[in-house]
């Protein structure tokens, strides 16, 4: 059987970042890292994957906040129409 760690290299984890896969670019870096800690190299590019990620994530969060704001102002509106239905 195959073991996974073969194909984790710099190159492939550059591919998979390359492709957007930054949490399979990450966990290639670290587990280079973890073999080899003073590779200034290795610990660039996992930063900036890091950093990358984390740019991401934030802009995900910001997209649901607004989500959650626009759903909670049409639940207000909709509980005001249903008390002005009600009077009606």
């Amino acid at each position: 059987m195959i073991s996974d760690d073969i194909f984790f290299t710099k190159t492939m984890a550059k591919v998979y970042a390359d492709q957007g896969n930054l949490g399979k670019a990450a966990e290639i870096y670290k587990y280079l890292l973890k073999n080899e800690p003073a590779r200034q190299d290795l610990i660039d590019a996992f930063a900036e994957i890091e950093e990358k990620r984390f740019e991401n994530n934030s802009k995900e969060l910001i997209e649901l906040f607004s989500t959650w704001i626009d759903l909670l102002l049409m639940l207000e509106r909709l509980r005001k129409l249903r008390k002005v239905q009600k009077t009606i």
